[in-house]
């Protein structure tokens, strides 16, 4: 086993979910990660937690989307709600064998299994929000997802562990304590303030924060980490915004994606590919038009676009903003059942003013 596979591990174990002994932790992913998945039940079977692993097949969400009657479609299994209310910690392992199993997929339906299980994901962020489920997403290195990223598996793999600051004799968890602390220092600044105002060639968008927490991203939840994020007010935002990478959904593509809002809402999106599939997400819901979060990305290691949401939204010198679901944490208030990450670059000819004063220009913080 690849030695940072181990490392990984005991960093997620540890520090991001600081599994207890007694715990019932669930590791989900898919067959392409199972030397994590092993590592991990390794770690937490010493640690003295009760862990169990749940296998996703893409072969079999395939089939679910194409042949499931709309009362299939429609239904949440109480064995769902149940496991939510039952276990301790759970960790997530994204892993992809094909990035594009859902193509072939009709979208409207997958929209459909989306509101229904809308109550689920909003449980599941209450929990979380109340500290009685810990939860951590991270990535393993595949074939798939290098190829999607335009990278030898090596160099993707390099990219992954690097991102995290697992590679190398390194102590990970003494780096996301540092981070943890200059952000801390950051969002008590970040956290006086009201209007926000983001500028760059594409991008005239203003939107309010007032009485909202910036919250602080260093591994906890998502690993690799490096963010602080708000969720605005819910009709405060106004003006347009360009995306400068590709917005990624469901295992498909949306390119040069332009949002335009008038009181919160989105009342203007187009796209140069996939247009119908933009739309047909943001009339999921009456949430999904509105933001539900609004964040700058601080990890600098990350300097390339991967088409993979985890990184691309932390990529140091970039904004994103997501439609649909709010955070409870940083007392977001719009709900939906869709949570979508679109990313902005900002490392030339761009600033964010906040009441009047620039506090980040051109990809780095001014304050």
């Amino acid at each position: 086993m690849d030695p940072r596979v181990e490392k990984l591990a005991k960093v997620l174990i540890h520090y991001s979910l600081k599994l207890k002994k007694g715990q019932i932790f669930r590791i989900s992913g898919g067959i392409a990660s199972m030397p994590l998945i092993k590592a991990a039940y390794k770690e937490a079977v010493k640690v003295g937690a009760h862990p169990y692993v749940k296998i996703r097949i893409e072969d079999n969400e395939e089939t679910f989307y194409k042949y499931a009657s709309d009362e299939q479609l429609k239904f949440v299994s109480p064995m769902d709600k149940y496991e939510l209310e039952k276990m301790d910690a759970f960790l997530t392992i994204w892993a992809s064998e094909n990035t594009r199993f859902l193509n072939g997929v009709d979208h409207k339906r997958q929209a459909m299994n989306q509101r229904a299980r809308k109550s689920l994901g909003e449980r599941m962020f209450k929990l979380i929000y109340d500290k009685k489920l810990n939860w951590v997403g991270t990535q393993f290195p595949t074939l798939a997802d290098a190829q999607e990223a335009d990278m030898s598996l090596s160099d993707y793999e390099d990219f992954v562990y690097k991102a995290g600051h697992i590679s190398g004799s390194g102590d990970s968890v003494k780096h996301w304590k540092k981070v943890h602390a200059e952000q801390e220092r950051l969002i008590k600044k970040l956290n006086k303030f009201d209007l926000i105002h983001v500028q760059s060639a594409d991008t005239d968008l203003k939107l309010r924060v007032k009485g909202r927490k910036w919250i602080n991203c260093a591994g906890t939840e998502n690993f690799p980490d490096g963010e602080v994020f708000t969720s605005p007010l819910d009709k405060s935002a106004n003006g347009y915004i360009r995306y400068s990478f590709p917005a990624i959904y469901g295992g498909r593509e949306v390119d040069d994606v332009r949002l335009e809002f008038k009181n919160g809402k989105v009342v203007k999106a187009t796209a140069g590919k996939n247009q119908e599939f933009l739309n047909t997400m943001l009339d999921m819901d009456k949430g999904a038009r509105y933001i539900g979060e609004f964040a700058i990305g601080t990890n600098y290691e990350i300097k390339q676009f991967s088409k993979n949401i985890l990184f691309d939204e932390k990529i140091g010198g970039t904004c994103h903003l997501a439609v649909g679901a709010a955070f409870p944490e940083s007392g977001g208030k719009n709900k939906s059942s869709i949570h979508w990450d679109m990313i902005c670059d900002l490392k030339k000819n761009s600033q964010i003013t906040a009441d009047g004063k620039v506090i980040y220009k051109n990809g780095k913080f001014t304050i």
